[in-house]
């Protein structure tokens, strides 16, 4: 089911001041994909998820969800959300505490006075695909914070949504169960084959949970994309710096040469992969990811974007080093195996290799 969202303001008050949550949000987002709201805390991706399901009540603007439309400000409809056919899963779960497995997913089509025998097949159906057949009647106190969550998403699966919304659902997991769960989620909801809009601020979540990713900042849209494109392929600065580690400099362009351009920075000239063609004098940003960056030797020096350097930090973190060097005023961030033998203090060159120096625009 595709939703449609056409110019949405929300705005909010606080200690007087009016504050812009939605500014003018224009948005499709595509009937069967896991489509991921991203950006950073306050940037409006939760107002928006709200308005969707319609726990928020718009200024201004129009959503529509599939051929319905749900709400319009210019032609004074609101459907109650209750009537929006979605599902919801909630950062908290929302899990009643004093049910058990059973009665908590239930809990929907008891709502609806569906018959009890259609209940109890359809509890036993969702519960098998969320991997929790067997647990009916176990406390939800009893579960893990894991098994909360299946119980959640259970619920919001039952009543067959026409789209499933997640608000931060995995924020309360310690980290090597949120890794499980999100794969766990991405499977259920691919066979599902589903709409599923999914807002969180882990950059690691939207990128391996996602079908497309639109990354919000101060109320606005900033970039809509695939996982690949946005970490690749931005030309926006915020996003690009959001997306996990990178490094981003200052630069101007100074010439073009075949598929590469050529750009002054505060390290010293930088070639760079050329995406379009840019005039001489235009103002970049150029984005070198710490994964893409070589340690050669003295000996190895041949080739563009060389710099000498030495190292100001080298941290363990068990699968790789993260390290830092200074290179001049400018301090660069580089990863390497975690075996390698190189130590803080150590004069090192550094190879930033031109198809991984990114141009931004904005």
């Amino acid at each position: 089911m595709e939703i449609r969202i056409s110019n949405l303001s929300k705005d909010f008050s606080l200690e007087g001041k009016k504050l812009r949550a939605l500014d003018l949000v224009n948005l499709t987002i595509p009937a069967n994909q896991i489509f991921t709201i991203l950006g950073p805390s306050g940037c409006g991706k939760t107002t928006l998820l709200r308005c969707i399901v319609g726990l928020e009540t718009p200024d201004s603007g129009e959503i529509t969800i599939g051929e319905e439309i749900v709400f319009s400000k210019e032609k004074s409809i609101f459907i109650p959300p209750e009537k929006r056919g979605l599902g919801m899963v909630f950062q908290t779960y929302a899990i009643w505490p004093h049910m058990n497995v059973s009665d908590n997913v239930a809990y929907p089509l008891q709502a609806r006075r569906e018959p009890k025998e259609k209940i109890k097949r359809k509890i036993a159906e969702v519960l098998q695909l969320v991997q929790l057949a067997g647990f009916e009647n176990r406390p939800a106190t009893k579960l893990s914070g894991g098994q909360q969550q299946r119980v959640a998403l259970a619920r919001a699966l039952v009543a067959e949504p026409k789209v499933i919304l997640f608000d931060e659902p995995l924020s309360n997991l310690d980290a090597k169960l949120r890794e499980e769960t999100r794969k766990e989620l991405r499977r259920f909801l691919t066979r599902l084959k589903i709409t599923a809009v999914y807002v969180t601020h882990d950059q690691a979540e939207a990128l391996s949970l996602s079908d497309t990713i639109a990354v919000m900042n101060n109320g606005r849209i900033v970039e809509i994309g695939t996982p690949r494109h946005i970490y690749f392929h931005s030309e926006h600065k915020f996003v690009a710096d959001f997306i996990g580690r990178a490094n981003i400099l200052e630069g101007q362009v100074t010439a073009m040469e075949n598929h590469y351009l050529i750009t002054d920075t505060p390290l010293g000239p930088i070639t760079c992969q050329k995406k379009r063609e840019l005039e001489v004098g235009k103002k970049v940003y150029i984005c070198i990811r710490p994964e893409f960056i070589k340690i050669i030797k003295a000996d190895q020096k041949n080739g563009p974007n060389i710099f000498p350097g030495k190292i100001e930090s080298l941290v363990f973190s068990g699968d790789l080093c993260e390290g830092q060097v200074g290179i001049g005023q400018i301090t660069i961030n580089f990863q390497v195996e975690p075996t390698s033998p190189l130590k803080e203090g150590e004069e090192i060159f550094l190879q930033l290799p031109p198809d991984h120096c990114q141009i931004l625009l904005h």
